[in-house]
């Protein structure tokens, strides 16, 4: 509902439930444990398989060493994540009641307009689809492991070192922080380059336009959760939210900052400058390293700043001259002022080399591929 002096909102948080359709007292701890052990018996059994190896096959390979003790160190490791999540998250249906909010699905669309994104890019630029497939896989797991471990970290540490398992047990009670998905995607997309052999620069400066765009759907799942709100303000396009005083009138409820969409919009600026400098100028090729710091300045500049308008999400953060939020986004932003900066300093890439110049070499993910693949059947 609009009215002239301020908008009332009130939305419910809940899309649909899903009734407990299996009565049973499922240990989700256990099974956690269970899933972690899995993981450390395969990490010991990939590195008895790589020392196993005859020294023979290592001397030959002595150039790719550190690469392939990588792979062979991370085999299986992604699989056995995926099925181990998808098995609890299965059982967490079928034994509670669950709760299906617009907030987690909001996070659905922005991991699904990463993964069209990505395949896109690969198309355009020649690669094969297992690279686009490969980056569901360490895109999704790290950005949610990590947001999650960031949030349980940054913003509760003393309770979740105290209570490890309610990192995962206790994630259906929210509690996830866009610093700590930046943190897991960073990791994530470094083992996605050493497993495509692709340059690390190539996967941050493409990561970036989807992140922005799912940024702003991501800040939409917060406006209808009726989180994250700014300060009291006296503005025309202020927020009621209603669900945050139930105790109170209409009258009484102040008006306040809605800071989830000051923030999706400056993400969507964000992001449409970065769809103009990747399809138009080419800035993907031409200047290396680009997208990723106008991404890092445009997310977490934008962030730094709005936090000035936004209550404190932690009791800790009062008083604090700046606020958990803002001293993680200073890394960030200074880390972005660097790549452009780097970037710009360097010569101009040429777009479109002639065929078989060292240039073309240089530039073009494709060449580096299958050069990499190529040395590997050798």
């Amino acid at each position: 509902m609009f009215n002239p002096l301020y908008v009332v909102w009130d939305p419910d948080p809940v899309f649909f439930t899903i009734p407990q359709l299996v009565h049973a007292d499922i240990p989700f701890g256990l099974l956690v444990k269970i899933l972690v052990g899995i993981i450390i018996l395969r990490l010991i059994y990939n590195l008895v398989r790589e020392n196993g190896r005859p020294a023979a096959d290592k001397a030959g390979k002595r150039n790719r060493k550190a690469k392939k003790s990588s792979d062979t160190l991370m085999s299986g490791i992604p699989l056995i994540l995926t099925v181990g999540i998808v098995c609890l998250v299965v059982l967490w249906l079928l034994t509670s009641k669950t709760e299906i909010r617009y907030y987690g699905l909001m996070w659905m669309l922005a991991i699904l307009f990463g993964a069209m994104f990505f395949d896109n890019f690969c198309k355009r630029e020649g690669l094969p689809s297992s690279v686009s497939e490969s980056i569901f896989i360490y895109g999704t797991l790290a950005t949610i492991i990590g947001s999650r471990v960031g949030h349980c970290l940054f913003y509760e540490p003393d309770y979740f070192l105290a209570h490890p398992l309610e990192i995962i047990t206790g994630i259906r009670n929210g509690g996830m922080a866009s610093h700590g998905a930046a943190v897991g995607l960073l990791i994530g997309l470094w083992l996605f380059s050493r497993k495509n052999r692709l340059p690390y620069v190539w996967s941050l400066d493409r990561i970036m336009i989807p992140v922005a765009i799912g940024g702003a759907i991501v800040r939409f799942g917060n406006l209808l959760n009726s989180e994250i709100v700014g300060n009291i303000t006296d503005k025309p396009w202020g927020f009621k939210f209603l669900r945050l005083y139930r105790d109170m009138p209409v009258e009484a409820v102040p008006v306040q900052h809605p800071t989830q969409l000051y923030e999706a919009l400056c993400y969507v600026v964000t992001f449409l400058l970065l769809i103009w400098l990747y399809y138009r100028r080419n800035a993907g090729v031409r200047r290396p390293g680009l997208l990723f710091g106008v991404g890092l300045i445009g997310v977490f500049l934008t962030r730094f700043l709005i936090e000035f308008i936004k209550e404190d999400q932690e009791a800790f953060e009062q008083g604090m001259l700046l606020n958990m939020g803002q001293l993680l986004s200073i890394p960030f932003v200074l880390f972005g002022a660097y790549m452009i900066w780097r970037a710009l300093r360097r010569p101009v890439a040429d777009p479109a080399p002639k065929a078989g110049s060292a240039a073309s070499e240089a530039v073009s993910p494709e060449t580096i591929h299958h050069r990499a693949e190529h040395k590997h059947k050798r």
